[in-house]
């Protein structure tokens, strides 16, 4: 059981991934290519819902593979967990609440979770060295559980949704998003 959730949570974290990068295509030839903009409208539209799903999903799983797995978190593991976590109840009550803004409150945390994520992932693809401070309260930070893919590590997967949750919730396109882009100011 534990392998088949960390293939589809890895495959989550993926497709969350290339719909990043696609939408940010679809932005940048939204002018030229009506069906990009009309698919980057309909993403938009649904930034809120999106955002949940994401967040919901990086937050069971997480929860997943430490409760049920017996995964022992990491100091940075721990981290972006305080940066995911509370993503999903401020995206949860934006949905509730049709709160076109929530995407705002959730980006200063998706930011700061995706800047631990980053140095996690460097960290466990030894491009940084493991500092012992990590060691200290847990499994070192250095430590990788599974590579699903023959890539993808958990630090991956809430870089993954991190980005994709900063990128759903700061690309626009017009007109449908002039709302959104007003309530920034």
């Amino acid at each position: 059981m534990v392998d088949v959730v960390q293939i589809l949570t890895a495959t989550l974290a993926l497709i969350a991934a290339v719909g990043s990068v696609l939408l940010v295509a679809a932005r940048v030839v939204a002018s030229r290519l009506p069906i990009a903009a009309s698919i980057g409208r309909a993403a938009v539209v649904r930034r809120a819902e999106l955002t949940l799903a994401v967040a919901t999903v990086a937050t069971l799983g997480s929860l997943y593979f430490s409760e049920v797995a017996e995964y022992v978190p990491c100091r940075l593991c721990w981290f972006q967990r305080i940066a995911m976590y509370p993503i999903a109840v401020v995206a949860l009550v934006g949905v509730v609440r049709r709160d076109h803004s929530a995407g705002w409150y959730v980006l200063p945390l998706a930011v700061i979770g995706a800047g631990i994520s980053s140095y996690h992932t460097m960290i466990e693809q030894g491009w940084l060295s493991d500092s012992e401070s990590c060691a200290l309260f847990g499994p070192s930070c250095a430590d990788v559980w599974f590579r699903s893919f023959g890539f993808m590590t958990l630090a991956m997967m809430a870089l993954a949704g991190f980005v994709s949750i900063i990128v759903l919730n700061t690309v626009s396109f017009d007109p449908v998003d002039t709302d959104h882009r007003q309530e920034l100011m």
